[in-house]
């Protein structure tokens, strides 16, 4: 892969900031010589949905400076589940407004509560039908943690290295989770990872390799 550049928007609450998600993707999209070198902004605040970003209006300044390549959107978390159709019409409207800058809009599907797995359907279809309106790019990271949770409770037994996905609360993510969701990203904007971030060190070799098999195969399947 030959160097390339690009710039990226993140608008979202703490299931992006945790763990600097833009960060990890960074260190996953290039080296010193090749991969695409991201410079990237996040614009956060925690529990916000799209909505409130739309209302507040930083994003939306952002944007008209123009500039970006991609804008990633990131809904409340649990907004898709218990409000699809308020999500979609967020997502709808900021797509608007980032047509307009020039930019493309990608979906940044999160994951279900480790509590409340079976939600995971809502939350990907919420995601999956305005993308699939709209046209735009969808990050399947809710599904890439679904596959992972399923493959670790089938080899719990037999593995002391599982990752763990889910911090302490059930709902943010820990490290692995914020990693395996950068795999996603990666594999969907830029293909397969040239790089590792710092952070990974702190994950462990067979855990890395597992997350990474998994994105690739949820990724590989998408559309």
């Amino acid at each position: 892969m030959t160097q390339g550049n690009a710039k990226i928007l993140f608008i979202g609450n703490s299931f992006t900031q945790r763990n600097d998600l833009p960060a990890l993707l960074a260190g996953l999209a290039a080296t010193a010589s090749a991969g695409t070198r991201l410079e990237s902004e996040l614009v956060a605040a925690g529990g916000a949905s799209l909505r409130q970003h739309l209302n507040k209006g930083t994003a939306g300044l952002l944007l008209a400076e123009g500039g970006w390549d991609y804008v990633v959107l990131q809904e409340q978390s649990t907004l898709p589940i218990k409000n699809p159709k308020r999500t979609q019409e967020n997502i709808r409207d900021f797509h608007g407004i980032i047509a307009d800058s020039g930019a493309r809009t990608v979906l940044y599907m999160t994951w279900a509560r480790l509590n409340a797995p079976e939600t995971q359907a809502t939350l990907t279809a919420t995601y999956d039908e305005i993308g699939t309106e709209l046209g735009v790019t969808v990050v399947p990271a809710g599904l890439a943690w679904q596959q992972a949770l399923a493959q670790t409770t089938a080899t719990a037994s037999a593995t002391a290295t599982a990752p763990v996905l889910h911090d302490a609360d059930k709902s943010h993510p820990t490290l692995a989770g914020s990693y395996l969701a950068a795999l996603c990203f990666q594999w969907t904007l830029f293909g397969e990872p040239v790089g590792e971030p710092a952070a990974a060190g702190k994950i462990p070799v067979g855990e890395r390799s597992m997350l990474a098999a998994v994105a690739a195969q949820v990724c590989a399947v998408r559309p």
